[in-house]
């Protein structure tokens, strides 16, 4: 595979945010990406059918303030179920460096979050990250 693209670790993502203008264009943005959005939902309710249901999921993009509850009621579960998760928000909560791998402040650029994911993979990988993008917190427990 000498000029073949790289398998991505990260290609499956759950979107959760109850903002439907961002959830919309973040969709949009890492589908042109070539992420296969696996759902984007809106409520804690929903995450959790995904998240337990057996769909595959790389990794979960999470708001915080959600409309049936808290983002980090999705993280503990996904944190369950071994997956990863990006809290996406305008103020990382208190406990999250204990249920995510990282926090990316609202708003940011798109360019941001794709660095973020692949900060994420590459941790995942065992690898050390070139650069974390503005507004991101990768956490201790990922390094």
């Amino acid at each position: 595979m000498l000029f073949g693209k790289k398998k991505r670790r990260i290609s499956r993502l759950l979107i959760v945010e109850d903002e439907p203008l961002v959830a919309f264009d973040t969709e949009h943005f890492l589908r042109e990406a070539e992420f296969e959005i696996v759902a984007t939902v809106d409520r804690v309710a929903d995450a959790m059918v995904v998240i337990r249901g057996g769909d595959e999921v790389d990794l979960i993009l999470v708001d915080i303030s959600l409309a049936d509850g808290s983002g980090l009621d999705v993280a503990h579960a996904a944190r369950e179920a071994s997956i990863p998760v990006l809290f996406v928000t305008g103020s990382c909560p208190e406990g999250a460096r204990s249920v995510a791998v990282g926090c990316l402040a609202k708003p940011y650029a798109q360019r941001d979050l794709l660095v973020a994911i692949q900060v994420i993979e590459a941790v995942l990988d065992g690898r050390k990250p070139k650069r974390l993008p503005s507004g991101f917190n990768l956490f201790d427990q990922a390094a």
